[in-house]
């Protein structure tokens, strides 16, 4: 899958854009209001749907699992590994 939760960003700051332009006639506005009342609905389920993958991931990092990555939503950059005690009290380890 190509899309990002930053194309999701883009697009949303794209509309408010379009939203902010001077001059627009009545129709045109209208219109690009009921885009953006699209745009808002579609995005408030991806971005349920990434929590729901987020929270899994995170339940799956807690409790020991090595492939919790697999699973995180579409990003733009690899996560930052929590860090964990080694349980030896000595250091403090990557998972």
């Amino acid at each position: 899958m190509k899309n990002k939760l930053s194309d999701l960003n883009n697009h949303l700051f794209a509309q408010l854009e379009r939203l902010g332009e001077e001059g627009l006639t009545q129709e045109v506005l209208e219109k690009e209001v009921a885009r953006a009342d699209a745009i808002v609905s579609l995005s408030e389920q991806i971005i349920s749907s990434a929590n729901v993958a987020l929270h899994a991931a995170n339940l799956l990092a807690k409790h020991g699992s090595k492939n919790w990555e697999q699973i995180l939503p579409g990003i733009d950059h690899k996560p930052v590994l929590p860090k964990v005690p080694d349980f030896s009290g000595e250091n403090v380890k990557d998972v």
